[in-house]
């Protein structure tokens, strides 16, 4: 049997990170994109980009957003890995188009707006989302859904993370039948 590779995804403030570490602590094999490798680039070519000057604070968020990608030729090499029976990708990306039919099933982590709210506001002020300006952009998102990868499993993400957890990994097992 091949390895079969997932992509938890969702809004700032919706888990993944939490939902990772469960995994890990469960003894899955996790890559945490947005810590391990993401980085501001051109969401089509992929090279790096410097922070340009902005008129407000509001494009520089919105810049932020719409340039944080992942290494393409990385995610997909990682995909390629036979050395994990199971992998979970979590985190965001704005390049996600290159790669996301690599994989074996999509997640994405839901939550009302008061709920994501609630958790950005307890970050740092240097974490993305411990700003105001970065929640006000963050419940404009959910409010467009311009952040949603079609197709994608929806796991409620205010239920409690044990039950998320087990929600995700209910979803990874084989399909039985013929």
């Amino acid at each position: 049997m091949g390895v079969r590779n997932y992509l938890i995804e969702g809004l700032s403030g919706a888990g993944k990170t939490t939902v990772a570490e469960e995994l890990q602590r469960r003894g899955h094999h996790v890559i945490h994109g947005d810590r391990q490798f993401a980085y501001y680039g051109d969401p089509e070519t992929g090279a790096p980009l410097d922070w340009p000057a902005f008129d407000s604070e509001n494009d520089k968020v919105a810049w932020g957003y719409r340039h944080w990608i992942w290494p393409v030729e990385r995610v997909k090499a990682l995909i390629a890995d036979r050395g994990h029976p199971i992998s979970f990708f979590c985190g965001g990306s704005r390049n996600r188009h290159h790669f996301i039919a690599l994989f074996d099933r999509v997640f994405v982590l839901e939550a009302d707006a008061a709920t994501l709210n609630r958790r950005l506001a307890a970050r740092p002020a240097d974490v993305f989302g411990g700003k105001p300006i970065e929640r006000a952009f963050n419940t404009r998102l959910h409010a467009s859904g311009d952040n949603d990868p079609g197709n994608a499993i929806r796991i409620d993400a205010t239920a409690p993370l044990a039950d998320v957890v087990d929600a995700i990994l209910a979803a990874c097992q084989p399909q039985s039948g013929g």
